[in-house]
């Protein structure tokens, strides 16, 4: 059999078949354009100077990005079922996965060069660079736990005080409160600190009219935070349709709280029935309207809470360095492609808690080891089938339908047997690249598998 010959261009990567089609290639997409030394693209020669000066202008901004970056990020897992089939270049959704990732290919030249240059971003100073798991605890120590003693008991009162606050600016009564995020999980960082809260009124129990109403409500709380003591230093976010958000500089200025305020009907109460759940997941099943879908799922909020925060101690440490390393690993999103999204905190908190699970759920545990497991199953994120059946029975058959027809990576809610919390995310070739990076640094190079993490040897 003869062997295709492969002409690559220098510039993108890209094959071609013929030496004609790359000469067509690089009079179309490269003549005339140099790289620019700032950012890695090809711009025009002649405009090169005021592309470079846009550059700069863009990294003085950073600073003032960054303070937004979790409040966007938050917008995400609302839009489960959309992101893994949306572009991450031009956000055009596709049926499929396959769909997109062929259209990426062929409409934005997204090569195995190009992924590398957009994914792979390893932040100055990152714990990959520690040399011993000795190392790598003093690191999450300094950098990474969250504060304790007085400064954790200041932050703890001044978050009650700002929840109190909170009730009191929302224009109707509340049923109940309840609360959300790595915060109240435990799986908070030092510089990613989640809080969702959660509403409950029975004002917005008719349906015709509770987005309406929802929004007004929201709008009213969102001027009513700022004319408060706590006004100077709520950071509002932009406008989202069924949510108010915000960050919260806590402390004297020392830390940041990124909060999500959503409000809803009561639908499950607090003591639910079985059969008053099953009820419930029945509805999202079959509920073609995305929003509602997500305002009746916020009941499911408790639950969520509650299986992660039941884990011990040493899997929150892990599920920490976890989340500090897609915060750190990762090249940051450009103009080009500022639809990519990495899988979400709450996928990463589910994640690690599989991984334990396949440990044999050790109380005690290296981190090196746990961390390389993750990393190692990360790299093969297309055998990622993970179920729990704490609040769902197998034969159930929304579960039956929906395991059905489910494509991997697939982490099935575990309080919400309709969303595959995977599909956050449409980026989970980057994430394996960057994985696979990792796992080649210093602090796992010459790491070998140890009881209990000996099964990551078959992977």
């Amino acid at each position: 059999m003869w062997a295709l010959k492969c002409y690559k261009c220098e510039c993108c990567g890209r094959d071609f078949v013929s030496c004609k089609a790359l000469r067509y290639h690089l009079r179309q997409k490269h003549f005339g354009k140099v790289h620019c030394e700032e950012c890695g693209h090809e711009v025009l020669r002649e405009r090169l100077h005021d592309h470079s000066e846009s550059v700069q202008e863009r990294a003085t901004m950073e600073t003032h990005k960054l303070s937004w970056e979790n409040l966007e990020e938050r917008n995400i897992r609302h839009m489960a079922t959309e992101i893994s089939k949306t572009c991450r270049m031009c956000s055009r959704r596709f049926g499929t996965v396959l769909s997109r990732e062929n259209h990426e290919i062929q409409e934005h030249s997204f090569t195995v060069s190009k992924r590398a240059q957009m994914s792979i971003g390893f932040s100055p100073h990152n714990m990959l660079e520690c040399q011993s798991p000795q190392e790598l605890q003093r690191f999450a120590d300094e950098n990474i736990r969250p504060a304790s003693g007085l400064l954790s008991a200041a932050c703890v009162a001044e978050i009650g005080a700002l929840l109190m606050r909170i009730q009191a600016c929302f224009p109707v009564p509340a049923t109940r409160v309840i609360q959300g995020g790595s915060y109240v999980k435990g799986t908070d960082t030092q510089g990613c600190s989640e809080i969702d809260i959660v509403l409950f009124s029975d004002v917005f129990a008719n349906v015709n009219h509770c987005k309406k109403q929802l929004r007004e409500g929201l709008d009213a709380l969102r001027e009513n935070l700022k004319q408060t003591s706590h006004g100077n230093r709520i950071l509002m976010g932009k406008r989202a349709p069924l949510s108010l958000r915000f960050n919260f500089i806590c402390t004297e200025g020392l830390h940041r709280h990124s909060f999500e305020i959503m409000a809803y009907c009561d639908v499950l109460g607090p003591a639910p029935s079985t059969g008053l759940k099953l009820h419930l997941y029945r509805k999202l099943y079959l509920c073609d309207d995305r929003d509602m879908a997500q305002l009746c799922a916020l009941a499911l909020l408790p639950y969520q809470v509650d299986f992660v925060k039941a884990s011990v101690a040493r899997v929150k440490e892990l599920t920490r360095l976890m989340i500090h390393w897609f915060k750190t690993s990762f090249a940051r999103s450009t103009e080009e492609n500022k639809f990519r999204r990495l899988p979400s905190s709450y996928t990463v908190e589910l994640l690690t808690i599989h991984i334990w699970e396949l440990a044999g759920k050790p109380l005690l545990f290296s981190l090196v080891q746990g961390m390389r497991a993750v990393l190692k199953l990360l790299v093969r994120y297309a055998e990622i089938d993970v179920v729990w059946h704490r609040h769902y029975h197998p034969k159930f058959p929304i579960f039956v339908k929906v395991n059905q027809k489910h494509t991997r990576p697939f982490i099935l809610d575990p309080a919400n047997p309709t969303v595959n919390v995977c599909d956050t995310c449409n980026a989970w070739d980057e994430v394996a690249l960057v994985a696979r990076h990792s796992l080649l640094k210093p602090l796992f190079s010459r790491v070998r598998a140890e009881p209990p993490w000996l099964f990551t040897d078959d992977w």
